[in-house]
């Protein structure tokens, strides 16, 4: 699984990164994705972390 952060809608409130640490960092004022591919293990979490994004900022295939 990949994750993406569309960093135009991104508003770096950092709910990824309190759900999901092992995949999404706040850098900046935004979010970004540090495991790339995202981790078998790590993979429920991620999917948490895009569908708690606010704005919908979040991706995953």
């Amino acid at each position: 699984m990949k994750a993406f952060v569309d960093h135009d809608i991104c508003i770096g409130c950092g709910q990824c990164e309190m759900i999901c640490p092992a995949v999404f960092k706040l850098s900046g004022d935004k979010a970004t994705v540090i495991q790339k591919p995202v981790a078998t293990e790590n993979e429920a979490g991620a999917d948490e972390a895009a569908k708690g994004c606010p704005v919908g900022a979040i991706s995953l295939s």
